[in-house]
């Protein structure tokens, strides 16, 4: 646990429960972080321990006022977690999004704010966590497109403040089965970098000149190497640009550079999404994605609990 020197009384306590992490942040009215506390129980743990005792455990850590609200975002509140808060479907406000938020039935005031769901037979899609970022960098006359890269990356357009549709890629999921389980778990390094280089560059450059040559672009991974032309070492970031840059060319067909990006990011993988959307053209902005969530979290918290701030 962290904490800032403050004399801010608290006001709440703001949560992102991932599927495998937990973050917590004891909050003041004017948003200022008083306390912080993170771990590894995430969802997956708590389908065995059980939420509120890990809750519990942290909101001690905190040394929270007993009586203090907690507003949750993420996958404590998906149909496996701890209670659902049902998606809402789009288009949505995302200051509205308080409006979808389930009270939990335990100790306090305790309340898990909603997913987002695109409700379309054609573009069936779902979003949990993300939308509490979306609120924390938009402005309520926001218009323009968000890109949040991660395990399942997400692409969304806002028009006037409203979420009008997104799309979802398997990005760093297809990244970590093809590298450990096909023929390509030959051609990159355990726990090898996907960072920029030479490498990351040219798997984008092919990418984005040939997108629908990308099975075959992978297998030019292997060949690649067997025949001497390339290194085991390059593999991942070579592998990493091919994979982003696909994703990349779709999103633009799906959603035109008509608007600058904003991308909530992090560490490595946000700079090499940088780099990808300017080697693409897009006009990019950098949030924090950590920062992403806790502002969502205050913005949400204020409109739930507006008395207290």
């Amino acid at each position: 646990m962290t904490t800032t020197a403050s004399s801010a009384t608290p006001a709440f306590v703001a949560v992102d429960w991932g599927t495998s992490s937990f973050r917590a942040w004891l909050m003041a009215a004017d948003g200022t972080e008083l306390a912080e506390t993170r771990g590894s129980e995430g969802m997956l743990h708590c389908a065995t321990s059980g939420f509120a005792p890990v809750l519990h455990d942290h909101l001690g850590k905190l040394r929270a006022p007993a009586e203090l609200p907690v507003l949750i975002c993420g996958m404590a509140g998906a149909r496996q977690g701890w209670i659902e808060a049902p998606y809402l479907h789009t288009p949505t406000r995302l200051d509205a999004l308080h409006a979808g938020a389930i009270r939990v039935e335990t100790g306090g005031d305790v309340r898990i704010l909603p997913g987002l769901a695109q409700a379309r037979t054609d573009r069936p899609d779902v979003m949990r966590g993300e939308e509490t970022q979306l609120l924390g960098v938009t402005e309520p006359d926001f218009s323009g497109t968000v890109c949040i890269p991660g395990t399942h990356s997400k692409w969304i357009r806002i028009e006037s403040g409203a979420v009008v549709g997104f799309a979802t890629y398997m990005t760093g999921e297809l990244f970590a089965v093809i590298s450990q389980h096909s023929i390509l778990m030959h051609a990159v390094e355990p726990n090898a970098s996907s960072e920029g280089g030479a490498a990351f560059r040219a798997g984008l450059e092919t990418a984005l000149a040939a997108p629908t040559s990308l099975t075959n672009a992978l297998f030019r991974v292997r060949a690649a190497q067997l025949l001497g032309f390339e290194q085991r070492a390059e593999g991942a970031a070579r592998l990493s640009g091919l994979l982003i840059g696909s994703e990349i060319v779709d999103a633009h067909a799906r959603f035109g550079a008509a608007y600058p990006v904003r991308l909530i990011g992090a560490g490595r993988l946000g700079r090499l999404y940088r780099e990808a959307l300017a080697a693409s053209g897009f006009d990019v902005s950098e949030c924090d994605a950590e920062q992403a969530s806790r502002r969502g979290l205050i913005k949400a918290a204020r409109q739930i609990w507006g008395a207290r701030f």
